[in-house]
């Protein structure tokens, strides 16, 4: 019962928490849309410092496609999007291997 109790408490303080939040922002005169890009925002950039800097797993983290957190890193500016740069393999000098004809 302890467990249900303070699941119920955590959930009550945190709605009570959000209500307040929409307060604020109705009391300043925040757009939904504005809004939303702040919670948006905040959302990606406290997953990404919480998983330090792990993309596939702060996209997991917020039910996202990494592809998807990827282009919203862009939009809000936390970043290229891109964990690093990758290059294509270096062409080999040896010349390619002739294929075998005939059968064995």
């Amino acid at each position: 019962m302890g467990f249900v109790t303070g699941a119920r408490g955590k959930a009550e303080r945190m709605k009570s928490q959000i209500d307040s939040l929409v307060a604020h922002l109705l009391n300043g005169n925040i757009f939904l849309q504005e809004a939303i890009e702040i919670l948006e925002k905040e959302m990606i950039s406290g997953s990404l410092k919480r998983n330090e800097g792990n993309q596939s797993v702060a996209a997991k983290q917020l039910g996202i496609h990494r592809n998807t957190l990827q282009r919203k890193m862009v939009d809000y500016g936390l970043g290229t999007g891109r964990a690093h740069t990758r290059r294509k393999p270096v062409a080999s000098a040896v010349s390619p291997r002739k294929r075998k004809t005939g059968a064995a």
